[in-house]
């Protein structure tokens, strides 16, 4: 066939584009592989619920590291007493002013400043105790569920022992022989919280353990602590990192209660929990006594649970379909 013989429109069908193979050079560039932990980012970022929580706990975690800071702006230290000032000729609480911003209370101490140092020991009790729940229960519960046997009932009794041991009898027994502090209050919440965590580490460890790759690590001749923290671990950092989430505001409840009912800080150490048990007397003629470390209790508790909320979601976003659905 000769090539006078070729029909021009046939030839312009058959040949290539440069254009178009340009613009699809340009599209794959764009599309890149991401880790789960980049999409989970990405879409925290998007969570307006998320974002606001994350900066509302970052205000509390400044203003409580700030506290001495913000005594020395308003002149008045978080046990000083001002009878004079900071009281009514009738001995009442004297309300919130330009001496005592949030008022005073029932000892003519600043409100403000009790309130602002009662964050630091919340902050702690909640961090510290989650911390070394999540340290404890995830140790056990992948030991548990990877070993399974004898080794799991035994650890699976003990932890059903310390869940069904009520946790204000515990801590009356403790406080009665080594006396109330923050010390003891930690170990009190992550005495009792780490069996929870325990039980879905050991749930997700025995999932695990039958999956290929820990097989084939297996096959290769791995050690079982090589297993565990090497290939088990990283697969349980993300329901850990949500349940310590979690886990913190929990915490802050209980050692408030337990400063609450006079077994956790020490008076006059302020937290949330004594201030707003020595504001009962008082609650109907001085309502900023209750109202201010009440309130701080409450935002610090639905900032936390909303975050771990979104981490959750963002996580493992099935849960923001099935919601959707």
């Amino acid at each position: 066939m000769s090539v006078s013989s070729i029909d021009p429109a046939q030839s312009a069908l058959s040949a290539p584009e440069p254009s178009t193979f340009g613009e699809e050079g340009e599209a794959a560039k764009e599309i890149q592989g991401r880790s789960p932990w980049q999409l989970a980012w990405a879409r925290l970022r998007q969570d307006k619920v998320a974002i606001g929580s994350a900066v509302v706990i970052l205000l509390i975690t400044l203003v409580a590291i700030g506290a001495p800071l913000i005594a020395h702006l308003v002149g008045h230290g978080p046990g000083d007493t001002y009878p004079f000032l900071g009281e009514d000729s009738y001995g009442l609480p004297i309300g919130p002013n330009r001496t005592f911003l949030l008022g005073a209370d029932d000892l003519g101490r600043d409100v403000l400043v009790r309130v602002v140092y009662g964050a630091r020991v919340s902050l702690i009790a909640g961090v510290v105790a989650s911390a070394l729940a999540v340290l404890a229960g995830g140790i056990v519960g992948m030991l548990a569920g990877y070993f399974g046997t004898a080794v799991d009932t035994a650890l699976s009794r003990f932890m059903d022992v310390i869940l069904s041991f009520p946790l204000l009898l515990f801590a009356i027994a403790l406080v009665s022989l080594v006396g109330p502090s923050l010390t003891v209050s930690i170990a009190v919440i992550a005495f009792f919280s780490w069996a929870v965590v325990g039980r879905i580490v050991r749930g997700q460890t025995l999932s695990l353990r039958e999956k290929e790759f820990v097989e084939a690590a297996r096959s290769l001749g791995a050690s079982d602590l090589r297993i565990i923290f090497v290939d088990i671990l990283p697969n349980l950092v993300a329901p850990l990192i949500v349940y310590a989430t979690l886990l913190i505001p929990a915490s802050i409840v209980f050692e408030a209660t337990l400063s609450f009912l006079g077994l956790g800080v020490v008076p006059p150490t302020p937290t949330w929990g004594n201030m707003l048990s020595d504001s009962l007397p008082y609650y109907k003629v001085a309502w900023w006594f209750m109202l201010f470390p009440g309130g701080a209790l409450l935002i610090t508790t639905l900032a936390f649970n909303l975050l771990g909320d979104s981490v959750r979601d963002a996580l493992d976003p099935r849960y923001a379909r099935l919601f959707k659905a």
